[in-house]
């Protein structure tokens, strides 16, 4: 149970200020005045409104352009809702702010928020206490090296400059999950940068770079940028590897990046994928959350319109590879359906 205060869904009540203000005007002045002050009373009853901030990820990334178009879609079907989102360095992030309270709301990779409520990686020793909304959209890991660097497979990722993700991002966590994995001290044996993937991309572009590792959905424009810029090659997990990463992590699972996904690559690759999912914790309100859950899933189209990755919120994988209580709000919603 948390002990700490938090700074949580800012409401301003703006018909118990106006309530009081009719009392004292009455008092003063009579029931003809008092009349009207109730009137403003009840009009301002109907503004009621719960003010909510979503931290999401870069300017670069998926995260900031999703968060913005799923704010959107809320503050044009919920009166009594306002969503603001903010950027931040994704996941490790969010889930500190979630739980410290100075958020309402964030996206995260589950297999990271997995790790925050277990107490285990990056969290080591102080487990979070935050629930699941909801999946919104398939992250990929994708690792991609300029074919002059002759990297093709994580092994060959030793003594190279890597672009590890930002500081406390998912990208960074699976990134050195997958070379620890390998045998690779992310540290030691790699030159290592903290890299936006758009910091990276032009990295890769200039030679500065040798791989970088991104989480994004399928097919990644800034991928795709990169590889008319200059040769690419993704990087691919090889079968012993992959099997560990899998029995090590139930939130991960196998995926094939076909051949032709972006220009010049002519071989498949295989990695692996997490979900970019929707978290809260139990402090915000239930009703608030079942009607966050109907809009964003009766207006997938909407979202869809302004990100591609949209239309990946869907009923039937809202709770894939999940490992963690879901709200009560959002649950009451799913059990509708």
């Amino acid at each position: 149970m948390r002990t700490t205060t938090r700074k949580r869904s800012r409401t301003w009540r703006l018909a118990a200020a106006v309530a009081a203000l009719a009392l004292a005007v009455a008092a003063c002045n009579g029931d003809d005045v008092a009349d009207d002050v109730a009137d403003d009373d009840d009009e301002a009853a109907a503004v009621d409104q719960t003010f909510l901030t979503m931290a999401t990820g870069s300017t670069g990334g998926t995260y900031f352009p999703l968060g913005g178009a799923m704010a959107g879609v809320w503050n044009d079907n919920l009166d009594n809702v306002r969503v603001n989102t903010q950027s931040s360095g994704a996941s490790v992030e969010n889930l500190r702010l979630l739980d410290g309270g100075e958020v309402d709301m964030i996206l995260a990779v589950n297999g990271v928020a997995d790790t925050a409520v277990a107490g285990t990686g990056e969290f080591d020793g102080t487990p979070l206490d935050v629930v699941t909304i909801a999946n919104i959209y398939g992250e990929v890991t994708q690792i991609v090296a300029t074919a002059d660097s002759g990297i093709t497979e994580i092994a060959d990722l030793a003594g190279a400059r890597v672009a590890l993700g930002p500081p406390g991002s998912g990208t960074e966590v699976i990134a050195r999950t997958i070379l620890e994995t390998q045998g690779i001290d992310p540290d030691n044996d790699i030159t290592a940068f903290n890299d936006t993937f758009g910091e990276a991309a032009d990295g890769l572009r200039d030679g500065r770079l040798d791989a970088a590792f991104a989480i994004l959905a399928l097919p990644a424009g800034s991928i795709e940028e990169v590889a008319t810029s200059v040769d690419i090659t993704l990087v691919s997990i090889p079968p012993d590897l992959m099997e560990t990463l899998l029995a090590d992590d139930p939130t991960l699972s196998e995926l094939t990046i076909e051949a032709g996904t972006y220009s010049g690559q002519d071989a498949d690759a295989v990695t692996v994928t997490n979900w970019a999912t929707l978290y809260t914790t139990l402090d915000l309100d239930e009703d608030i959350v079942y009607d966050l859950t109907r809009v964003l899933f009766e207006e997938t189209e909407s979202i869809a319109n302004a990100v591609a990755v949209g239309n990946q919120i869907q009923l039937d994988t809202a709770l894939d590879g999940n490992t963690i209580d879901v709200h009560p709000g959002a649950q009451r919603f799913f059990d509708e359906q």
